[in-house]
């Protein structure tokens, strides 16, 4: 659709992030916790990149609402798990306002796809 994935500042954002939770939680044994956050980070990035490789405006939109909702997840998941004690504050707080951040670019993303 135009520019390549690889340019998009919110595809960035969210490798980074995810790259950041995959580094943080390595050593983490509640696995459940880690399996979900891992995931949900990984999503972010990986479902703007398969929406940006679609044919369609409509299709991109989708995969941009399925990334806004993974970002709702992992924000969900640090706040657990710092309320857990798993994650520390300041990484919780630094996640959080990152993930806001994502949503919002997510957004404006989306609304430009209609």
């Amino acid at each position: 659709m135009g520019q390549s994935f690889e340019d998009l500042e919110v595809w960035k954002v969210g490798c980074r992030l995810a790259v950041s939770v995959l580094e943080e939680l390595q050593g983490c044994n509640v696995y459940a916790l880690k399996d979900q956050m891992v995931r949900s980070a990984i999503s972010i990035p990986s479902n703007i990149a398969e929406g940006s490789e679609r044919f369609s405006a409509k299709d991109f939109r989708r995969f941009v609402a399925i990334a806004l909702g993974s970002a709702a997840e992992l924000r969900t998941q640090v706040y657990i798990g710092q309320k857990a004690n798993i994650i520390t504050k300041s990484i919780a707080e630094n996640w959080i306002e990152e993930l806001k951040s994502i949503s919002k670019m997510l957004q404006a993303l989306a609304k430009s796809l209609k």
